[in-house]
């Protein structure tokens, strides 16, 4: 067997590099479906944490055998909180982002088990995050027809009874709504509503509200 050979048995028949090439694999794939959904992290990010958090529970393995091997790979989720913080921001009223830090916290548990060996384990993990992100979209917009909530930002002209004619306009659309922050400035009312109900219930209340000539503003 010439000197080529030994080496390239060496690399392709090693645990650790098999290891390596399975956790980029796995991160790849996640990496794919958050990039073709245009999220903060993608391709390049989820494969690197994969990656990573193999490596250093490879390492704890090898530099702490003799007093603790899950040393380093104890702190790496602790590591991974701090990351995956990073993404959650919120905006007005909404927090976004908790589904790709919790998708980099079940990327590093991956990377994690392919580490310790468990590389099967790793590749039915992959498989049920791809169901949960791809088949419970599907139920999460089949589950919105049938009620869904969204938050409304009324301004409009201060007037005794127009607390009741918003109400009135939620009962005639069939929508349930719970009135929230009110702020009247100048004789002009900046009204907030947490409304729920059926999307076509919803639709029906933003032509109704936009055909209001008393109506300034209105976000939702």
């Amino acid at each position: 067997m010439s000197d080529l050979e030994i080496l390239f048995n060496h690399i392709f028949y090693n645990d650790d590099f098999l290891k390596i090439l399975a956790s980029t694999v796995v991160g790849a794939l996640i990496g794919l479906e958050r990039e073709y959904r245009s999220k903060s992290a993608g391709l390049r990010t989820f494969t690197l944490i994969s990656v990573g958090c193999t490596i250093f529970t490879i390492l704890s393995e090898k530099m702490g055998i003799a007093v603790s091997p899950d040393r380093i790979s104890a702190n790496v989720v602790t590591g991974i909180g701090f990351l995956g913080a990073g993404v959650i921001f919120r905006t007005d009223d909404k927090v976004k982002g908790l589904t790709t830090a919790t998708i980099i916290w079940v990327t590093a548990s991956l990377g994690m088990a392919i580490g310790d060996g468990h590389i099967l384990l790793s590749f039915l993990g992959t498989s049920v995050v791809y169901i949960v992100l791809g088949l419970f979209v599907k139920l999460e917009v089949i589950m919105g027809k049938y009620g869904r909530t969204h938050n409304y930002r009324i301004v409009c002209e201060y007037s005794p009874d127009c607390f009741k004619r918003l109400e009135m306009i939620f009962e005639q659309c069939n929508l349930t709504a719970k009135r929230e922050k009110q702020i009247i400035n100048n004789n002009v009312l900046t009204s907030n509503w947490s409304v729920r109900g059926r999307s076509s219930k919803h639709d029906k209340l933003v032509k109704k509200l936009m055909a209001d000539n008393s109506i300034k503003e209105l976000e939702f």
